[in-house]
C-alpha cells in the first residue's frame, strides 16, 4: 500500500514522502495514528501543491534576507552605540547584542533579533567593530557598530 507520511517516523520515511508500505502496518499503525495517509491521486497532487507552495515561501524568505543584507551593509548604516567610559579611555561594562538591536531599532528601524546576531563576546573597546548578522541560512551580512563616548 502507498502512503503518504504526514510526519517523521523513524527507519520507514520523512514528512512527505510517498513509500510503499505493508498493508497491515500502514492501515493498523501509520493511518491509525496520523503519521501517514493513503496515497490517492488527490492527496498526491495536493502533497505537490504544498511543496510548490513551500518552495515558493522558501524563495521569498531567501530573497528578502538578500535585501536587508544590501540595506545593512550600507555604508550609511552604521549603529552608534553611546557608552560610559573611564578616565583611561576604557569602557565600564560591554556592549551586548541587546543593546544593538535596541540602538539599530532608534536609528535605522531595522527590527533584527538578538538572536541573529553572532557577537562571540561583548564588545569591550572603544572604536569601529564588524558583527555578523545571520539573516538566513544561506546570508549573513555584517554591519558596522561604532561605540563612542557618552
Amino acid at each position: 500500500m502507498k502512503v503518504i507520511f504526514l510526519q517523521d517516523v523513524r527507519g520507514k520515511g520523512k514528512r512527505g514522502e510517498v513509500k510503499e508500505m505493508p498493508d497491515g502496518y500502514a492501515q493498523n499503525f501509520l493511518i491509525k495514528q496520523n503519521k501517514a495517509k493513503a496515497a490517492t491521486k488527490s492527496a498526491i497532487s495536493q502533497l505537490n501543491g504544498e511543496k510548490k507552495a513551500e518552495k515558493k515561501e522558501a524563495a521569498e524568505e531567501l530573497a528578502n534576507a538578500k535585501a536587508l543584507k544590501a540595506k545593512l551593509e550600507d555604508d550609511k548604516t552604521v549603529v552608534e552605540v553611546p557608552a560610559k567610559v573611564g578616565a583611561d579611555g576604557r569602557l565600564f561594562g560591554s556592549v551586548s547584542s541587546k543593546q544593538i538591536v535596541q540602538t539599530m531599532m532608534k536609528q535605522h528601524n531595522l527590527k533584527i533579533e538578538k538572536r541573529k546576531i553572532e557577537l562571540p563576546e561583548p564588545i569591550k573597546s572603544l572604536g569601529y567593530t564588524n558583527v555578523p548578522i545571520k539573516l538566513h541560512s544561506q546570508v549573513t551580512a555584517n554591519i558596522r557598530v561604532h561605540v563612542s563616548e557618552k
